[in-house]
């Protein structure tokens, strides 16, 4: 069983066509940004609640400890 094969080739855009069809930046109206950040603070609020854990904790006062001996 073959598929039929498709007739024609890809449509090609001209280099020089390009930075004007991908320069106008994409645009989110108020409400639709407002309806993402709210979903995103729903998301991240219960993360930002939880302790930080004691390995990451000891691993940024070793940093701290470094940082504090190139200073001198």
């Amino acid at each position: 069983m073959n598929a039929p094969r498709r007739k024609g080739t890809a449509k090609l855009f001209p280099e020089e066509s390009l930075p004007d069809k991908l320069s106008s930046e994409p645009v989110l109206d108020r409400a639709t940004q407002e309806r993402i950040g709210s979903h995103l603070r729903a998301m991240y609020d219960d993360l930002m609640q939880q302790p930080v854990p004691d390995r990451f904790v000891d691993l940024l006062n070793r940093l701290e400890g470094r940082k504090g001996k190139t200073d001198q």
